[in-house]
């Protein structure tokens, strides 16, 4: 924990260069970096704002998951994960680029500002979902993903996205049967026999 009583940018420059250049005010707030010296900085060219509440080490190299990490660190909540079109494209199941990015967040989070470009998907409070990390970001797992993007995807982007994760061992037919809600059953099992047959 970085000493509160002075500011600690290469503390928190240290935190950024984890996280693709970026980091949010909180985390700033968290390195005892004020408001007044953060403009500082800004004005200065150490930093660059992103957009309300995000900023970036000027110069930090680019990735092709910018999009995703800059929506992510903006919401700013705890918990919040990449999930449909985007989890299924950080898993490399498909092809397609999302329009939008999609975060999952607990139901209580279901008010907050959201970043233009993104969709908040809600899950019940209580509920764990399991989660895998790519690139430096949280995701939902495999099984979750495929699920989620069921009704969302066209079925032959869907049937080819699950023998994917199924070839690559991403996850096993039995996982995917047993978190498969009572809708996609008919569907995972026609996939899965499918993939036996093949």
């Amino acid at each position: 924990m970085p000493d509160t009583s002075s500011p600690d940018v290469r503390g928190l420059e240290a935190e950024a260069y984890q996280q693709g250049g970026y980091f949010n005010a909180s985390q700033a707030r968290a390195h005892a970096v004020s408001r007044q010296l953060l403009d500082h900085h800004l004005r200065r060219g150490r930093f660059q704002r992103v957009r309300r509440g995000l900023y970036r080490i000027n110069g930090f190299p680019r990735d092709e998951h910018d999009d995703m990490r800059q929506a992510w660190m903006a919401v700013d909540i705890a918990g919040a994960l990449l999930s449909h079109e985007s989890a299924l494209a950080l898993l490399d199941l498909s092809d397609s680029i999302p329009d939008a990015v999609h975060l999952l967040v607990r139901r209580r989070h279901r008010g907050l500002r959201r970043p233009p470009g993104v969709v908040v998907h809600t899950r019940p409070d209580g509920e764990e979902v399991a989660t895998v990390w790519r690139d430096g970001l949280p995701l939902t797992a495999p099984a979750r993903t495929l699920l989620d993007v069921a009704d969302r995807i066209q079925p032959e982007q869907f049937s080819m996205a699950v023998k994917q994760a199924l070839r690559r061992g991403l996850l096993t037919a039995d996982q995917l049967q047993e978190q498969a809600k009572p809708r996609h059953k008919h569907t995972i099992e026609a996939i899965l026999s499918a993939e036996a047959l093949a």
